[in-house]
This record gives structure tokens, C-alpha cells and sequence, in this order.
């Protein structure tokens, strides 16, 4: 789909990352179709690389540095679940760098994502109910939990940095 949307337009031959920079910062309503759909694609690629079965090791520097940034590990975990629980329907919660070199937390709604502020994104999850709903009916903190303590690779988050 999204590739049909830039055949043919100023996006065509561009990366995944210009298309989403660019569409959002142009604000176009044109656009919106070309954003969603490679957005989300950006957004989904992310979630899967930083997944793994049985994962939940973090490498001493990852530790390190979130507990510069959060005061501790379970502090940074806490926060994430809590801007992930908080976004008001779809959406994403992130661990980023920011423009600054500090660590953050953030959320996003629907498709945007930590590109559209030159952030760079270290872990992302999904907190559209489609992710969870399942396993988890409404218990978004739960999910959260569960994403933080049993399925991100902490190596794949470190390597970002």
C-alpha cells in the first residue's frame, strides 16, 4: 500500500526514515496516507528487532546508563509502563536519545514517532490494543510489564546507543 502512495512523487527512491522526517514535518494532509503507512512500517520494524524469546539480560552499560538517566533500572521500567498505560488510546511508548544525548522516556500517538523530533528511538512498543488485547484484555500495565520483563532484548536496545 505504502509503496503505491509514493509511486510517482517526491518520495519515490527515498528511505524509510526521509519519508517519515520529511511527510511530518511537511504537515500535509496529502501526505498523511504516505506518513501512516511508513511511520508504522518504521515503527513495527523497530518493535520486532528489539524483541527476543526468553530475553531479559541487560548489559552493564544499558544498566548504566539508565540509572544515570531514571535513578535506577526498575525506575526507567516504571516510567516506561507509565507512558505507555497513559497514552490516551493508540500509540507508542519509546526509550530514546535525545538531541541532547540524554535518555527519555516518551509516548506517541498513532503513527508518529521519536524521527519526527530527531530523536533517536533505543526501544519502542506498541500499545495499539491489537498488541495486547489477546493475552491481556485490558490490562495495558500488564502487558507493559510483561514486554519489559520477559521480551526485549537489552542487547539489541544497548547496540542503539
Amino acid at each position: 500500500n505504502g509503496n503505491k502512495l509514493i509511486a510517482g512523487t517526491e518520495w519515490e527512491g527515498k528511505s524509510v526514515e526521509e519519508i517519515v522526517k520529511g511527510t511530518y514535518q511537511s504537515g500535509a494532509v496529502a501526505q498523511n496516507g504516505i506518513f501512516n503507512n511508513a511511520s508504522q512500517h518504521w515503527n513495527h520494524t523497530q518493535f520486532w528487532e528489539m524483541m527476543g524469546p526468553g530475553e531479559g539480560g541487560m548489559p552493564g552499560e544499558l544498566e548504566k546508563a539508565l540509572t544515570e538517566a531514571f535513578g535506577s533500572v526498575d525506575k526507567f521500567k516504571e516510567d516506561f509502563a507509565a507512558a505507555g498505560a497513559g497514552q490516551f488510546g493508540s500509540g507508542w511508548a519509546w526509550l530514546v536519545k535525545d538531541t541532547d544525548g540524554s535518555l527519555k522516556v516518551t509516548k506517541t500517538e498513532n503513527g508518529v514517532n521519536p524521527l519526527c523530533f530527531g530523536q533517536t528511538a533505543l526501544l519502542g512498543c506498541d500499545v495499539w490494543e491489537h498488541s495486547y488485547y489477546i493475552d491481556f484484555r485490558n490490562a495495558r500495565p500488564k502487558y507493559l510489564t510483561n514486554f519489559l520483563d520477559k521480551l526485549v532484548n537489552w542487547e539489541n536496545v544497548a547496540a542503539r546507543m
